[in-house]
């Protein structure tokens, strides 16, 4: 791969993937597409990232249809490694971001973005792309590799492209393929929750408080929806929790539905 990469014209975009290839995807490829000589796309289904008990061994995988796709839309490079490769024996050498990957998603998933710097940190490495490009679905995801870019002078633009969604608004997800009819049905109230926060913020809301109980309310109105993790209106640098909503804010939630856990955000603007 690394000698692919360098024969390879300039610029290189890189889009890092876990794979089951949805729209969301594939607008990033697209993009990369436009905006570079060669597209590179990582398949990586990173076990560090997945804690104990959640779903790293039922996380989505079909390698073959995702090629396809891949080819479709004019990929010039496909890099699968094996968890082997990524983590050979006596790796011992992790990244961290700071304060930022302990809020959030962090505080849920305890080393999530341990695993999730230290994976992109390698692919960059190994790729060494003039662009990267991720979805503003994983809005934490997105300013921790920000950061992990900024902070260790990778000299790698980190482009972030809007989410995706399905024609009632849920977040296209490679997960949602696991939500049987009912919870699907049910999903939608995700970003159902976080329009009535917008829509309250919008009206001239400042207070986050009332913002937060707004998109809870609207998330317990769905009996299917179990358990709620959390519902944020952080900054969108430190995701620190803000008191007021400005502009630029991220307003976010996680909930889980059965087995399935489903995140979401909106940038206030």
């Amino acid at each position: 791969m690394r000698r692919a990469c360098r024969e390879s014209s300039r610029p290189l975009s890189l889009v890092p993937t876990m794979g089951a290839l949805h729209d969301g995807h594939l607008s990033l490829v697209d993009r990369a597409r436009s905006d570079s000589s060669t597209v590179a796309v990582s398949i990586f289904v990173n076990p560090t990232q997945f804690g104990e008990g959640e779903d790293f061994t039922e996380y989505p995988r079909d390698l073959d249809a995702d090629l396809e796709l891949l080819q479709r839309h004019g990929t010039d490079l496909v890099f699968v490694p094996d968890v082997a490769e990524v983590y050979p024996p006596g790796f011992d050498t992790w990244v961290d971001v700071g304060p930022i990957a302990d809020r959030l998603e962090g505080a849920a998933r305890p080393g999530h973005f341990r695993g999730v710097a230290t994976v992109v940190a390698k692919l960059f490495g190994i790729v060494q792309p003039d662009r990267a490009y991720f979805g503003q679905k994983d809005g934490q995801q997105t300013v921790v590799v920000r950061k992990l870019a900024r902070d260790l002078d990778m000299g790698i633009e980190v482009v972030v492209l809007p989410t995706v969604r399905e024609s009632d608004g849920l977040a296209m997800s490679s997960r949602n393929v696991r939500l049987n009819p009912e919870q699907r049905n049910a999903a939608a109230a995700v970003y159902r929750a976080l329009a009535a926060g917008m829509n309250l913020w919008s009206s001239g809301e400042a207070d986050a408080s009332k913002v937060r109980d707004a998109v809870r309310q609207e998330l317990e109105a769905e009996p299917l929806l179990e358990v709620v993790d959390y519902v944020s209106v952080a900054s969108p640098d430190s995701l620190e929790e803000l008191d007021r909503a400005g502009r630029g804010a991220m307003l976010s939630t996680a909930v889980h539905l059965g087995p399935i856990r489903l995140i979401d955000n909106v940038i206030m603007e």
